[in-house]
């Protein structure tokens, strides 16, 4: 018998969060966090981090676990989230994935086997000079010439993940996108449901926009000044996360407030169409679009409950 396991996913911004806790409540559930920047300790408001109170006694893994200087990556993202995916099976319950960062959903779901991958520190020291000399950009459309499907994948600023593409095409002659793929036409040891919370187009943008505003009200500068002030630098992986990085160039005297503000909130944007069009490509998903449930979340949850139990996970 494949355990269960469930997928709660969506852009950003979407309302995953709140359904996430909803329906762990319901099902005996226990969620790990699929995001890339909750994992850091003082990453509170620009991470969307939920917060103790808002768990409502659910036990969350994956928050608050790392420093912001220390490196998280689909490697360790993977291992912590097996290991935690047995404490759930053992204290029988079931493991739902909360979150909006793809690579790492599928990564668990179709056990994607990242130890054939070779390292050169030669070819990555090479690659993190030509950034340092040439630019972000620059190395990016380095990708973009050999793998244009990862580099439509990953931020030109998220330098890490683009050298790690590269390396790995330099040093196996083809794609890591290729690889990946073959990876996921695996079956999945799992007995799963992946639901996908989405929204129209323009009030997924508009509350895009209304959470910026209130991140901002809430003290998501004076959470970077903090930042800043421990040491924490926009060459560190975290920092490179989405408010911190706009709002440490408007404290480095790149550019003022309002176009950091304004920089943010177009990422943003950006950042939840890359969701979806990811999303879009993955297989066994089952759309929630909120207005055919008339964004009424109880709606919502009944219909996850049904799909749970014909599927035989509840």
């Amino acid at each position: 018998m494949k355990q269960p396991l469930i997928i709660l996913t969506g852009p950003t911004a979407v309302g995953k969060t709140d359904l996430s806790v909803k329906l762990a409540k319901k099902i005996n559930g226990s969620i790990i966090s699929a995001d890339s920047m909750q994992v850091y300790k003082y990453m509170d408001i620009g991470s969307a981090k939920i917060m103790p109170e808002e768990m409502q006694g659910i036990p969350h893994y994956l928050i608050d676990e790392l420093m912001p200087e220390e490196e998280f990556n689909i490697v360790l993202f993977q291992k912590l989230a097996k290991q935690y995916m047995q404490e759930i099976y053992a204290h029988g319950r079931i493991p739902i994935f909360a979150g909006g960062t793809g690579f790492y959903i599928q990564s668990v779901l179709y056990d994607i086997d990242f130890s054939k991958e070779d390292a050169s520190a030669e070819i990555r020291n090479e690659l993190e000079a030509f950034a340092k000399r040439e630019g972000n950009l620059a190395l990016h459309n380095r990708l973009l010439s050999v793998d244009p499907v990862s580099a439509n994948a990953i931020h030109p600023n998220n330098v890490k993940r683009v050298i790690r593409a590269l390396e790995f095409y330099q040093l196996n002659g083809y794609a890591i996108s290729e690889h990946n793929k073959k990876e996921r036409q695996k079956k999945s040891p799992y007995n799963f449901a992946y639901f996908v919370l989405n929204d129209e187009r323009s009030r997924l943008y508009e509350r895009i926009e209304q959470r910026v505003d209130k991140m901002l009200e809430c003290g998501l500068l004076d959470e970077v000044k903090k930042l800043k002030a421990m040491g924490y630098h926009k060459d560190m992986v975290s920092m490179q996360g989405l408010g911190y990085k706009e709002l440490l160039a408007y404290l480095d005297g790149e550019i003022t407030y309002d176009e950091a503000v304004y920089i943010l909130k177009r990422d943003t944007r950006h950042f939840a169409k890359r969701q979806l069009t990811w999303f879009r490509r993955e297989d066994d998903v089952i759309w929630l679009n909120k207005d055919e449930y008339s964004y009424q979340e109880d709606q919502i949850l009944e219909k996850m409950i049904t799909i749970l139990k014909e599927k035989k996970i509840l």
